[in-house]
């Protein structure tokens, strides 16, 4: 499926909801919903840790779970996609859809950013296998080097932060008309489902264009 048949224009508003691959252009400078959910609500939540190169071109936000299968076969090419380039910004938006593990796992990872280790925590967690259960996650950045009972209280002294940000994740996903995970957006485009490392160049190039 080349890039060109997953995009679609959406002339004014939020898109709504199609199937897997489906996208639509968010207007730049506007609203994108009756609740006035903004392309800056999304792209620049102030609190969202943001990995690649903050200063970026280009901004990739994926909202993801940590045991969505497809976001952690995606995380790769994500990654090196990001590196490769140099000038992406990328956003990961914690959505904990499917239960407690993966809730534990997000209140966690965002913990690890108040001691600047929320990407060693994030790429662990993504580099798992099946389902998860809180033990595991705990154990996964026990492995990866990390102090779980500092990442623990780091992410209890901010919980309100860290809640609210996935919070207002869930409720951006609900706006945008997202139905599962993983769920893109380069520049100001929706692209639903796992994308490519070629996929992801070729919307960031769109992007610059």
């Amino acid at each position: 499926m080349t890039m060109m048949t997953r995009r679609t224009l959406l002339i004014g508003g939020l898109a709504t909801a199609g199937t897997v691959g489906a996208g639509a252009l968010l207007l730049p400078g506007g609203t994108t919903s009756a609740q006035e959910l903004t392309i800056d609500d999304v792209l620049f939540d102030p609190v969202n840790p943001v990995l690649g190169n903050p200063e970026g071109d280009v901004t990739i936000v994926e909202f993801f779970d940590y045991q969505c299968p497809y976001c952690k076969s995606n995380h790769p090419a994500l990654t090196e996609t990001v590196a490769t380039d140099g000038n992406v910004r990328l956003v990961m938006k914690d959505w904990p859809i499917f239960g407690a593990p993966s809730i534990r796992a997000s209140q966690l990872a965002l913990g690890a950013a108040d001691v600047d280790a929320y990407e060693a925590a994030s790429n662990a967690l993504m580099a798992t296998q099946g389902r998860l259960t809180e033990k595991a996650v705990e154990r996964t950045l026990k492995d990866a080097g990390l102090d779980v009972e500092a990442i623990d209280s780091a992410y209890r002294a901010e919980r309100g932060k860290w809640d609210g940000l996935m919070a207002r994740n869930g409720n951006q996903a609900a706006q945008l008309g997202l139905r599962g995970t993983p769920a893109f957006i380069v520049g100001t485009t929706i692209y639903a489902g796992a994308m490519s490392g070629d996929d992801l160049k070729q919307a960031i190039a769109q992007a610059r264009g």
